[in-house]
């Protein structure tokens, strides 16, 4: 699967209602390209709780599936809100939020720095990307859930789900989002970008010394 983009974006950008610093966010989320494994869409986006938001959805579709079962690993929102008069609570005027849900390993759920780590993941991610930033907040819980009779799907499972949000200095959302892809990327279980798990099929003929 190719990188998806976010070239169609932007739309809003042409309006000239829209501010011209929320204009230029969009613009800046509209050049990003997610990794192979992560698919891109634009979603609806909150009526009420700005004055202006776009949302972008995001999903690791199980590589096990196929395109009739649409199943998936793991999926997100990244959410942008402006309101050009300010907010309290946001100390600023550009604030973003992502939601993320992911399969993880069961082990993981009796693991009491899980939640610390997977917090680790957004703040060095949003570090590593340059992605300027302040009063940021939110929730890492995990869920053990036990399949019972003929409800389809694995007997046991563990998700990891993650609530964040944070104040942009700047409209570079670019950086935001790629970060938050990375900590998507992190709960999905996904190797670094460029690397690619051995299977089953790449040891035949290998040889053990």
């Amino acid at each position: 699967m190719e990188p998806r983009n976010l070239a169609e974006a932007g739309d809003q950008s042409r309006d000239d209602a829209v501010p011209a610093e929320f204009r230029a966010a969009l613009e800046s989320l509209a050049s990003v390209s997610a990794r192979p494994e992560i698919e891109l869409r634009r979603i609806p986006a909150p009526q009420r709780l700005a004055p202006f938001a776009h949302a972008i959805g995001a999903r690791v579709p199980d590589p096990e599936g196929d395109d009739e079962d649409d199943l998936e690993i793991a999926s997100a929102r990244f959410i942008v809100l402006f309101d050009p008069q300010g907010h309290e609570a946001w100390h600023g005027t550009m604030r973003c939020v992502g939601y993320l849900s992911a399969e993880t390993d069961e082990e993981l759920v009796d693991d009491a720095m899980f939640s610390e780590v997977a917090w680790s993941w957004l703040t060095d991610a949003l570090a590593e990307s340059g992605a300027a930033h302040h009063t940021v907040g939110g929730t890492v819980t995990r869920t053990a859930s036990t399949r019972f009779g003929e409800l389809a799907g694995p007997e046991h499972s563990v998700d990891v789900e993650m609530r964040a949000s944070w104040t942009a200095d700047g409209t570079d959302l670019d950086r935001h989002l790629l970060a938050w892809l990375e900590v998507l990327g992190n709960a999905a279980g996904l190797p670094p970008p460029g690397v690619r798990l051995l299977g089953p099929s790449d040891r035949v003929g290998t040889e053990t010394l």
